[in-house]
């Protein structure tokens, strides 16, 4: 199995030589069997796949090329050669011009290509977000586990705070205080050792956080949004969250930041999103909300005994982030034939497992999802909250000119949690300028 790194720059000089050439795909064909091109962005994922996909060319007689491309060059250089009509045979993708490629007719329409029969173990979810226009464009691969909290179990000790008494968390935006905000007063704490419980807390010098309310969009802000009882989106894909449920699920994470400073300050957090979770591992905050993408970064780096949590529940219940990735299939593959195989196992419950057994990520095929969590278990971690789905769940963000639309709320947003514009005017700004950047 042979693996190859590929920038942006490469990408796209390939693309133009390639639409100049009239080619078809990244994938030959011989009477001896096909050869496909299979690209992601995941390193791990790709060792994982490396490891799986001989026996898949043994069943199939079809040789797979793992290509692997950094998240911050992808689609840059995927956009490009699809427009080129070239690129990869396969690729993974998540809603990022996702809906452009399937109304330009780039990627395989999978509601032609597999029956019921073939959809085995499928998430519902998964396809849910991948359908434009009433059709699915991509096979499920990986889906996202349930947000959870992870916890530092000595600064909760100090603080006198149980594991059990995490395990209910709830947020109020209507109530003078609740549990959440109880208890990362608790575990806050200023240069003298006082918490923020303490009418003598300096909040102009703390040490130690509770919590990280930053606009994390994957871990905080849509999750908050669906908690208390909010929309995302409507079926067009145009933005919604500008609601009294937007209102209070903002404010309060704002609130949380800039009146109870539980939380560090969104100047250190808006343009780092890595800051919060360094923070946890250097043993700064005590409960990081986070999702299953951070495991491997606290398992290897924290020093100190930790474990998960369930998130906070919200005047709507806990409801997490319906997020996954699919498997695409390019129209302009010579073998399609051979293309339809290779979706096929990605999506299977042998895919899955080939990411699951290794860690590389939750499988969006249902059958494959005990590898995941049994891997994590083997290693001493239980992931049950993980992988266990809360009350409810809120789509991720979808939609043409995805990109454009979340850079524009995003920037709006940014000032409401720097407390430079008010929530109510702030959300509403954000929501008009991702609608805009939606209709231009």
């Amino acid at each position: 199995m042979k693996r190859r790194f590929i920038t942006a720059t490469a990408l796209i000089g390939a693309a133009s030589m390639l639409m100049a050439a009239c080619s078809q795909g990244g994938s030959t064909s011989s009477e001896s069997g096909a050869s496909l091109t299979l690209r992601l962005w995941d390193d791990q994922a790709a060792q994982a796949y490396e490891a799986a996909l001989p026996a898949f060319t043994q069943e199939t007689g079809i040789t797979v090329n793992v290509e692997v491309v950094p998240w911050s060059d992808y689609f840059t250089g995927l956009r490009s050669e699809l427009a080129a009509g070239a690129g990869p045979d396969v690729f993974w993708s998540n809603t990022n011009n996702y809906t452009e490629y399937a109304r330009g007719g780039k990627i395989v329409n999978i509601d032609e290509e597999f029956p019921a029969s073939e959809r085995d173990g499928w998430l519902q979810g998964a396809i849910d977000q991948y359908t434009v226009d009433g059709h699915l464009y991509g096979v499920p691969v990986l889906t996202d586990p349930s947000i959870a909290v992870y916890y530092n179990k000595s600064l909760l000790d100090a603080a006198g705070v149980s594991v059990e008494d995490l395990q209910n968390l709830s947020w109020d935006p209507n109530a003078s205080t609740d549990s959440l905000r109880e208890i990362t007063r608790k575990l806050t704490l200023d240069s003298s050792g006082r918490n923020a419980t303490d009418p003598a807390f300096d909040a102009e010098h703390i040490v130690q956080y509770g919590y990280n309310a930053a606009l994390d969009g994957q871990a905080m802000f849509i999750p908050y949004l669906g908690s208390a009882g909010g929309t995302l989106q409507d079926a067009s894909g145009h933005f919604t969250f500008a609601s009294p449920e937007g209102d209070a699920a903002v404010g309060y994470l704002v609130d949380l930041i800039n009146k109870e400073h539980v939380a560090p300050s969104a100047a250190d957090t808006n343009d780092n999103g890595d800051f919060s979770r360094d923070q946890f591992l250097q043993g700064k905050i005590a409960l990081f909300q986070s999702g299953s993408y951070n495991l491997a970064n606290v398992s290897e780096g924290a020093s100190f005994e930790w474990g998960l949590a369930p998130q906070p529940k919200g005047p709507a219940g806990a409801v997490t982030v319906g997020n996954s990735v699919v498997a695409a299939g390019s129209t302009t593959s010579a073998n399609p034939e051979a293309q339809h195989k290779l979706l096929a196992w990605l999506a299977s419950e042998q895919g899955g497992a080939a990411l699951g057994s290794t860690g590389a990520g939750f499988p969006a095929n249902e059958k494959a999802q005990a590898t995941w969590t049994n891997y994590w278990s083997e290693k001493g971690i239980d992931t049950s909250v993980m992988a266990k789905t809360p009350s409810g769940t809120i789509m991720a963000p979808f939609g043409a000119k995805l990109g454009a639309a979340m850079d524009a709320y995003n920037g709006v947003l940014k000032e409401v949690f720097l407390g430079r514009t008010g929530v109510h005017e702030g959300v509403q700004a954000a929501q008009d300028a991702a609608n805009a950047a939606i209709d231009q």
